[in-house]
């Protein structure tokens, strides 16, 4: 026999705390204030920042404004902020021949680059607001092509085979007269054909990759066979696109792609991009650092005079004046293994420096013998001049700069520090620079442009307008299935995109993509799902005779454990597909686990509160459901 409702039931059922409400009202209230910056739009603009030896100050922008209103090009504000000059334009066409005026004017000395830039108010910026990223193929991104000089890849091998053939021969105590590097291989000199001989048998042995040829005048002419060349040429672009995925996660891109195209070309696309100008920066840079010992038994008048000592040359530094070096080389960039920039006790910039275990074997072995002789620090960047030679390939130089000669103080190992930058900003960039790779082979961007979406806009605008007529055929449908009780899962329904987006404009890391569009609508449903679950459930509490207070209160807690359920082990797939995923499985795993989440909150949470607040602590013949 069924128990009879007690007219007590109404006051004590379905009541919900106030500080609850409070809690429902701030999570919500945050979420949908990080989502209003996607609200406002984005303006084309292009972004000017300084190469290592230019600098952005109120001159330069001066120098920009003149520029573009001497040309006509009207330009809705020019400001100077963080080092950098953001130009915002009107449309696309500006904006493109803007880029174009001002790279021809300011020259080689500054990173022009096209860029959209959000149009969010200054008082949501300075609450960390920022609109959701979008990727490739809902909002396009910037798309640089860039070439690796093969030579020099080729080049860095045979220089590596030089110092490796000396440390070998020596070790083994086979004298030589010289090792040196020549067009297309390595050449070793020896005083007698027995040496030659053993030499010859020694290194073969140890290298059977390369190619060994006897010449005349007790001559070895070392060089790499065919499939080494090819080893060492696709090694040099697999290495290359390693580091410069490292260069693209220090810029904090969501969903980059960076991929091999053709025989010696990276494709780089990055969505979303907010300072394309900083990502040309670093993605061109192909940067490392040489250490040397300072000359100190010639005098360097006498080399700028034109009498260069044997094994030594003229290197400038910063200041343009020359130092002379030693040609051998201590320590490459390559054993870097961490770096980051800081201040020493008197607030001098500085950047310290790790090497992996065979880079602080070397400077052990040679700072232990160089206490108090100076090392001088050569930062050498690649950069194209322009030209291409007969294979069409571009040419590069490499330029020099001492950047620090320092006392060596102590014996020095696998940590240490460079001292003489002239700002934080540029130790900064250094440290960035060797953080995130010392390149293989130098590189160029051939070519530079903004990309729309991968799938055309009219797809995108079928596809926005089936998820918004979806949206709408689901409300409807709650409307009039549950009356009273759709219309509060509708609030929640729309509650629950709310913070979707805002979730999404939080994680700096999170990029919405067509895949990623595919889960959000999935768990529109779900969402959906868990509401007529709870609401069937207080239809079948009603026909058993519940009071409707009761059956409100039952509904919602006999059907909280199947959703969660049900919620769960979703849950726990859209986290397998983020760890094991790439690329759109990635983007769709991440909204279904946000939407999962939100969607039990506003399903359940929401709803309940909102229902409590409507029907709770009074008495009710008949509910609207």
């Amino acid at each position: 026999m069924l128990r009879q409702p007690k007219r007590k039931d109404f006051h004590v059922l379905n009541q919900t705390p106030l500080w609850k409400y409070l809690v429902l009202i701030f999570i919500i209230g945050i979420c949908a204030l990080y989502a209003t910056p996607n609200l406002y739009g984005e303006d084309h603009a292009v972004q000017i920042s300084a190469g290592r030896n230019a600098t952005v100050d109120d001159a330069l922008l001066n120098q920009v404004t003149e520029t573009l209103a001497t040309q006509g090009i009207a330009s809705k504000s020019i400001v100077l902020d963080n080092q950098q000059i953001l130009v915002r334009l009107t449309n696309a066409d500006s904006q493109l021949i803007a880029r174009e005026t001002l790279e021809r004017a300011l020259g080689d000395d500054y990173y022009v680059a096209m860029n959209l830039a959000p149009d969010t108010p200054a008082w949501l910026e300075a609450l960390g607001g920022a609109p959701m990223k979008l990727g490739l193929d809902l909002r396009g991104g910037v798309h640089f092509l860039m070439e690796v000089d093969m030579n020099s890849a080729v080049n860095k091998s045979f220089e590596d085979m030089v110092g490796d053939f000396r440390s070998a021969l020596r070790e083994e105590g086979i004298r030589y007269r010289t090792v040196r590097q020549v067009e297309g291989g390595v050449e070793i000199f020896f005083r007698d054909q027995d040496t030659l001989d053993k030499a010859e048998f020694f290194l073969r042995n140890r290298n059977r990759d390369l190619v060994f040829t006897e010449k005349n005048d007790l001559k070895i002419m070392v060089s790499m066979s065919e499939q080494k060349l090819a080893e060492t040429r696709d090694y040099a672009v697999k290495q290359n696109i390693t580091i410069i995925r490292n260069r693209v996660n220090q810029l904090g891109v969501a969903e980059p792609s960076v991929q091999k195209q053709g025989v010696d070309r990276i494709a780089v696309q990055l969505p979303g991009i907010q300072d394309t100008a900083r990502a040309k920066e670093i993605l061109n840079a192909t940067a490392t650092l040489e250490f040397r010992s300072v000359d100190l038994d010639h005098d360097v008048r006498d080399a700028v005079a034109g009498r260069v000592p044997a094994g030594s040359e003229l290197v400038l530094n910063q200041d343009g004046q020359p130092q002379l070096l030693k040609k051998k080389i201590i320590l490459t960039g390559n054993h870097i293994i961490d770096a980051n920039s800081s201040a020493d006790e008197y607030g001098i910039p500085q950047v310290n420096i790790s090497l992996d275990s065979k880079g602080g074997s070397k400077m052990s072995q040679f700072t232990k013998d160089s206490i108090g002789k100076p090392m001088a620090t050569v930062f050498i960047e690649y950069k194209s001049t322009g030209e291409r030679d007969a294979n069409e390939k571009l040419i590069f130089e490499a330029k020099r700069e001492v950047i620090s000669v320092a006392t060596i103080q102590a014996r020095l190992g696998s940590s240490f520090r460079i001292t003489g930058l002239d700002s934080p900003q540029e130790a900064h960039n250094l440290a960035l620079l060797l953080r995130a790779g010392a390149l293989i082979a130098p590189i160029q961007i051939v070519e530079e442009r903004t990309v729309g979406p991968s799938l055309g806009k009219e797809n995108i605008r079928l596809g926005t307008q089936a998820i918004i007529w979806g949206f709408i055929a689901v409300l409807i449908f709650m409307l009039i299935y549950y009356k009273g009780f759709g219309l509060v899962a509708n609030l929640a329904l729309t509650l629950n995109l709310v913070m979707i987006v805002g979730i999404m404009s939080m994680i700096p890391g999170a990029a919405l993509s067509l895949p990623g569009m595919a889960g959000i609508v999935l768990t529109v449903g779900m969402a959906v799902d868990a509401n007529v679950l709870i609401f069937e459930r207080i239809r079948e509490e009603l026909r058993e005779g519940r009071s409707p207070q009761q059956a409100i209160h039952h509904g919602y807690d006999s059907a909280f454990s199947t959703i969660l359920d049900a919620n769960i082990t979703t849950f726990i797939v859209g986290l397998i597909l983020f760890a094991v995923g790439t690329g759109p499985i990635k983007g769709f795993s991440i909204t279904l686990m946000i939407g999962i989440a939100t969607s039990m909150f506003t399903a359940i949470f929401v709803t309940r509160a909102v229902v409590n607040a409507w029907c709770g602590g009074k008495p009710l013949k008949k509910l609207s459901i």
